[in-house]
């Protein structure tokens, strides 16, 4: 490309009505039609050379994606990957086995998460490890939304990746009895990095419409350890939620969020809770209708309520009328259990929790 652009000038300065050798005369038709081709020919070459080296470009760059290349700066649909051992390769890219009972994390009993070692996402809680005494770390859950499951090839297992960039973990196995939940994610420990507990976390809780929703794109959070759904700012004592529904308690669906601030903030959750939901509806998110559905950010703290005033008056200084109220915590109850990892457990989507950038 640097060549071409150095001979253009060179090219288009040349006389294109007289003998290059001669200017004291006009050439004959015959040898201005020679000096014409010989132009038009060093252009196609030109062009055939650097078409030549574009697709060679791509040819060589799509086989070290397809050969799965882990390097410092790899990116795929704009996130970045670590860099993979040819061990680690074997095992994440092209679905290998470690050898059983030679894994760091088999044994291991600290208490954190467990994250995809080719991406960092968040895979699986120490909470829900067990010994399976099958020679890799087992689970029998995982974090909600985390793992894809796919049968392998000839139907007899169901292979278990994840979920963001699709890097192998392992198989799941079902019925085997050795916990409530009958489940065995049978993990390769080469899959997985650990990240500890923070020593101190923090909460924070949000009101937006259908709690489901809310929960859906906070689970996704980075720095964000648990949500629970529930119900906040009524009067009275551990609701229901056919009573919630009913109107006459005053709670508003909300979510519980417990963060790790070492990983993230108040103020960048909450931003993300204004771009979730729209906070310019009235006791309404979309279809859902009641006070139950109201926009409300319960503060714990001085500082929560100081961030989410600015926030919201940036947004009304952009023109949005918010509506959204800025309450004190009060008590929070924990919803029923089937509303709790609701999207996750049943792998659908938000119907009006749809993401609007608004900062």
């Amino acid at each position: 490309m640097a060549l071409f652009f150095c001979l253009l000038p060179a090219v288009i300065a040349q006389p294109w009505n007289r003998n290059p050798r001669k200017t004291s005369y006009t050439v004959k038709p015959y040898a201005e039609d020679n000096y014409i081709k010989g132009q038009y020919r060093l252009f196609r070459t030109l062009f055939i050379f650097i078409a030549a080296a574009a697709i060679t470009y791509v040819f060589i760059h799509s086989l070290i994606v397809a050969e799965g290349v882990s390097a410092d700066n790899r990116t795929e649909n704009g996130m970045k990957y670590n860099k993979l051992t040819d061990e680690e390769k074997r095992v994440i890219i092209n679905k290998g086995t470690e050898r059983p009972f030679s894994g760091k994390y088999y044994s291991f009993t600290e208490r954190g998460t467990y994250n995809c070692k080719q991406c960092d996402a968040p895979l699986y809680r120490s909470s829900d490890k067990f010994d399976a005494g099958c020679g890799w770390p087992s689970f029998d859950d995982e974090i909600p939304g985390a793992v894809k499951r796919t049968p392998d090839a000839d139907g007899k297992r169901t292979e278990i990746t994840c979920a963001n960039c699709g890097g192998h973990l392992g198989h799941v196995f079902m019925g085997e009895g050795f916990t409530d939940k009958n489940t065995r994610h049978c993990v390769n420990s080469l899959s997985l990095t650990f990240t500890a507990n923070p020593e101190s976390t923090e909460k924070a809780y949000f009101a937006g419409g259908c709690f489901w929703g809310t929960e859906y794109h906070f689970q996704k959070m980075k720095g964000v350890i648990a949500t629970t759904v529930g119900y906040m700012g009524g009067n009275t004592e551990n609701p229901t939620y056919k009573e919630v529904c009913s109107g006459k308690t005053g709670h508003a669906e909300t979510l519980e969020i417990e963060y790790d601030p070492s990983q993230t903030d108040f103020e960048t959750l909450a931003k993300l809770f204004l771009e979730i939901h729209d906070p310019t509806q009235l006791n309404r998110q979309g279809p859902d209708i009641g006070d139950q559905y109201r926009s409300a950010v319960f503060y714990t703290d001085e500082s929560q309520k100081e961030i989410s005033e600015k926030l919201i008056k940036e947004l009304r200084d952009k023109g949005y009328k918010v509506v959204t109220e800025i309450e004190a915590a009060g008590d929070f109850w924990a919803a029923e259990t089937y509303h709790q990892d609701y999207y996750a457990e049943n792998g659908k989507t938000p119907y009006c929790h749809i993401y609007t950038k608004r900062f």
